[in-house]
């Protein structure tokens, strides 16, 4: 089995940098999908209150044999639960839903700027839950510098991690020197753009050089430029395959062509621009 490197959080707190996302997993699908995952060799999980199915990733934990300890799982506020009260209430329902006593990871969701609540005032409700233990490390995801560095200098606590949309065509340059200035770690979501950069004639080339695939490509040159990664998919010799990255390197020539086809093109909102409620 792979050996899956570890990146230290700012709290200390240790997160395997490859892990495996149930984003758009139906719920009536995530346990098996999650415990297929599971059985690969993923001790790390990334789900959501927005995405429906925390039940089927804690039935999952809870069928694997394995120790709760032994795998990381992380969920994300809702977007409609950003008061205080309404942020505490939300954690709990979450906890409950998959039958956890704690959480390794809870995130703010998305800034929300334009909405009532400043999320500011969220973070500090994401604080109390990390005071009490119930989450061993907290983050934001999808923050703009602007969004981080408010929270970083309003609040008491600085975020574990950014989780943020990342890939080939979105490079983010600016957000990871954000993030690494105030020592948050940088998770890319929608790591391989939806697919959009897997038939890119220099992510084929390399992949055809490297004897892997366009996808293992991409996985490849987010680890080794320090993103934290959690590929998604229900497919089994899929899920295998995102798992199998630790038997070939790029040079730093490879990095460089893939760094060099950003276009600062997302395949998600805009997160200055997004403000929707379910």
């Amino acid at each position: 089995m792979s050996t899956v490197p570890h990146v230290s959080l700012n709290n200390g707190i240790e997160i395997p940098q490859l892990g495996f996302g149930v984003f758009q997993i139906k719920p009536d699908e995530t346990k098996d999908a999650t415990l297929a995952a599971l059985e690969v060799g993923y001790r790390h999980i990334d789900t959501a209150q927005m995405y429906r199915n925390e039940k089927g990733v804690g039935e999952a934990v809870r069928a694997s044999g394995l120790d709760r300890a032994d795998i990381f799982v992380t969920s994300k506020l809702n977007n409609g639960f950003h008061a205080h009260d309404d942020a505490l209430k939300a954690f709990d329902t979450s906890l409950e839903t998959l039958g956890f006593d704690y959480l390794d990871l809870f995130l703010i969701h998305w800034p929300l700027p334009g909405i009532d609540v400043d999320f500011v005032e969220t973070w500090g409700a994401l604080e109390e839950i990390y005071a009490s233990g119930r989450a061993k490390s907290i983050g934001v995801s999808n923050f703009q510098p602007s969004h981080l560095r408010r929270v970083v200098a309003e609040g008491q606590v600085v975020p574990a991690v950014n989780q943020i949309e990342v890939h080939p065509y979105l490079t983010q340059e600016e957000a990871r020197a954000a993030d690494a200035e105030h020592g948050v770690a940088t998770e890319a979501w929608s790591p391989i753009a939806q697919g959009l950069v897997l038939d890119d004639p220099v992510i084929t080339g390399l992949a055809t050089a490297h004897g892997k695939t366009p996808a293992q490509v991409v996985l490849r040159w987010h680890l080794q430029r320090g993103d934290i990664i959690f590929p998604k998919s229900v497919t089994l010799s899929r899920v295998q395959e995102n798992f199998d990255l630790f038997d070939f390197e790029l040079s730093d020539a490879d990095m460089g062509v893939i760094s060099a086809l950003d276009k600062d093109e997302r395949t998600g909102p805009n997160p200055d621009e997004f403000n929707w409620i379910p």
